[in-house]
């Protein structure tokens, strides 16, 4: 017999880790399921709606901004970029002032797609998170701390 394995946790239960995974899991797989439809990824709809939430503000948002606002890879969201534009949902277009920037916009029809994606989302986030009832709050302070305290740790 082979020498067990030593866990910190006696139970998987007992890791925050395991916990987050099972509920990450559960909330991609419901938001796949509402967005197939729409013939998009998640992926492709968080950079879709950082993309309109920075526009709101900022008429010249570049993949920085929008990887920055995402908290994700810049060549991950170059590649996303790309195949929502042969989808004309959003345009890229050279920076005036800095060669090596793009400046995105969504299209029309990347507009009106990006309304009915989040609509769609935050339905499914009302009806996935009606559980925590009074706790919502709380809840999302806890995840921007954690947010927030390995922001620089990747």
């Amino acid at each position: 017999m082979s020498k067990l394995i030593d866990f910190h946790f006696t139970e998987p239960d007992q890791s925050p880790g395991y916990l987050l995974w099972q509920v990450t899991m559960s909330w991609q797989r419901l938001l796949k399921k509402k967005l197939d439809p729409l013939e998009i990824t998640h992926t492709q709809f968080v950079l879709l709606a950082a993309l309109a939430w920075l526009s709101r503000t900022n008429s010249g948002v570049t993949q920085v901004d929008i990887a920055r606002h995402s908290n994700t890879d810049r060549m991950m969201v170059s590649k996303v970029l790309r195949t929502l534009e042969k989808k004309s949902y959003v345009t890229r277009q050279e920076h005036p002032t800095d060669t090596r920037a793009k400046i995105i916009s969504l299209t029309k029809k990347g507009q009106q797609l990006t309304q009915k994606a989040i609509r769609v989302v935050e339905q499914a986030d009302v009806a996935f998170f009606a559980a925590l009832k009074t706790q919502s709050k709380s809840f999302n302070v806890g995840l921007l701390k954690l947010v927030a305290s390995n922001q620089n740790e990747h």
